[in-house]
C-alpha cells in the first residue's frame, strides 16, 4: 500500500459496476493539464522529508495500481514483484510453529513455498482436498491460516469460499484466497469473508504476457502493513514499468475476460463430447459436480481456464500438442493469446494429475479458429 505523490480520485461512485471501476480507479485527479494515466516514475532515490525516500519505500505507479486493485477487491492492496513474491509474504504472516491448511490441488509454486517452510521447521502443513469443505474446516481446528484457490490450478476445482471463510473465522484462522483465475470481476473473496485475496497479476490482470507482478488485498490494514514491511525488507518490489503495464492491462480486463470466458465455455462443451478426450475439467459445464458451487461463489461465469485429459498415451498427447498451429505450447495463462501444455511435465503436478491432462488458457482469438486447431490436432495422432 503505497502513498502516491499523484492525487487520485477519492469519489468512485459506489453504484459503478466492477467493470467501470477497473477502467476508472487509480487515475490522476481530473485537474487542468493532468494526464489520463499516472506517469512511470523511474527513480531509486527521492528527496528527504516525504513518505517515499528510497525506491523500496514506494512508487507513484504502485500507488495507482494498488488504489485500483483495492477498489476492485474492497480492501487495502500491496503489490509485489511476482505472484510468488506475494505468496511468500503472505506465508510469512504465519507465526513460527503455526499451522497452515492447504488444498491438495494448489499451484505447485505455492505448494513448494509451504512444503519448504515445513521442511525447515517453520510451520506445520495440513493438506486437504479443495472441494471437501467439511475436511478443510476439520483441519482448520487449531490452525492459523487456511489457503485455497477460488478456481484451483490445474483441475479447476471450485472452493466454497463463503463456507470455508466463515468456518475458519470461527476457529480463529485467517483465510487466504488465491483468486488469480477468477479475478476481481468474477469473485471478491473479501466480501465472502476471506481475510486476504492474492492475485498473480502476471496473468489475467496484466493480460498480455509481458510482465511479472503479484498483489495481495487485505481486509485488515494491519495485515497490509505487515506485507508492505515484508516487501520493503526483502526487496520484492514491483518494477515501475510493470506496475504501469499491469494497470493498463486492468483497464481492458472486463472485455478480455468476457470474450475468453465465452470461448472457454464453448470449447469445454465441445471437448466433452470429443472422441479423443476422456475428461474435461471446467466448472461451467452443466451437470458437472462443481457447477452448483461455481454458480454460488462466482459471478457472471466460470473463467477462461479449462483442462482436459486426452484419451490416449503420453506420446499421443505430445504429438497432439506438437501439431497445434494456433494455440501455443507454453506455460503461463491469462494473456490475449491461447496457451496449452501437458501439466504432468512438471514434477510438482505429476502426482496430482493424469499424465495426459492438458491445461488450456483461452485467449481472445475467434472460437471457431481455436476449435478447428484443437479438433484437427486431436484427430491426427489417433487416425
Amino acid at each position: 500500500m503505497t502513498e502516491s505523490v499523484y492525487p487520485t480520485p477519492v469519489t468512485l461512485d459506489p453504484e459503478w459496476t466492477p467493470d467501470t471501476v477497473a477502467v476508472q480507479a487509480g487515475r490522476p485527479a481530473r485537474v487542468p493539464g493532468a494526464p489520463m494515466n499516472p506517469p512511470v516514475t523511474m527513480s531509486s532515490t527521492y528527496v528527504h522529508d516525504a513518505t517515499i525516500e528510497y525506491g523500496r519505500d514506494g512508487n507513484a505507479g504502485w500507488g495507482a495500481l494498488e488504489a485500483a486493485l483495492g477498489a476492485l477487491d474492497g480492501g487495502t492492496a500491496v503489490t509485489f514483484a511476482s505472484g510468488l513474491a506475494a505468496a511468500t509474504a503472505i506465508a510469512d504472516l504465519v507465526p513460527v510453529g503455526g499451522t497452515v491448511v492447504l488444498s491438495t490441488v494448489t499451484y505447485y509454486g505455492v505448494r513448494s513455498i509451504f512444503e519448504r517452510m515445513q521442511a525447515h521447521g517453520r510451520l506445520h502443513l495440513r493438506m486437504v482436498p479443495a472441494d471437501d469443505t467439511a475436511a478443510i474446516l476439520a483441519a482448520a481446528d487449531g490452525a492459523d491460516m487456511v489457503w485455497v484457490e477460488s478456481i484451483a490450478n490445474p483441475l479447476m476445482v471450485v472452493a466454497d469460499v463463503p463456507a470455508i471463510a466463515a468456518g475458519a473465522r470461527e476457529r480463529g484462522a485467517i483465510t487466504v484466497v488465491d483468486a488469480t483465475f477468477a479475478t476481481p470481476l468474477r469473485q471478491r473473496p473479501l466480501d465472502l469473508g476471506a481475510d486476504i485475496v492474492m492475485h498473480s497479476a502476471t496473468k489475467l490482470i496484466g493480460g498480455h504476457s509481458d510482465l511479472l507482478l503479484g498483489a495481495a488485498v487485505c481486509r485488515d490494514d494491519a495485515h497490509a502493513d505487515s506485507l508492505a514491511a515484508h516487501r520493503h525488507d526483502h526487496g520484492a518490489i514491483p518494477g515501475s514499468l510493470e506496475a504501469f503495464l499491469a494497470l493498463r492491462g486492468l483497464r481492458t480486463l472486463a472485455v478480455r475476460l468476457d470474450r475468453a470466458e465465452a470461448s472457454a465455455a464453448e470449447l469445454a462443451r465441445r471437448l466433452a463430447s470429443h472422441p479423443h478426450v476422456s475428461t474435461v475439467h471446467y466448472p461451467g459445464l452443466p451437470g458437472d459436480s462443481q457447477h452448483e458451487r461455481a454458480t454460488r461463489v462466482l459471478s457472471s461465469g466460470s473463467g477462461s481456464m479449462l483442462s482436459f485429459e486426452v484419451a490416449g498415451t503420453v506420446e499421443q498427447t505430445e504429438a497432439f500438442l506438437a501439431r497445434l498451429r494456433l494455440l501455443t505450447h507454453a506455460t503461463s495463462l491469462g494473456g490475449v493469446e491461447s496457451l496449452i501444455e501437458r501439466r504432468a511435465r512438471y514434477a510438482g503436478d505429476a502426482a496430482l494429475v493424469g499424465p495426459t491432462l492438458c491445461r488450456l488458457s483461452v485467449g481472445i482469438e475467434n472460437v471457431e479458429d481455436l476449435w478447428a486447431d484443437l479438433d484437427g490436432a486431436l484427430r491426427v495422432p489417433f487416425s
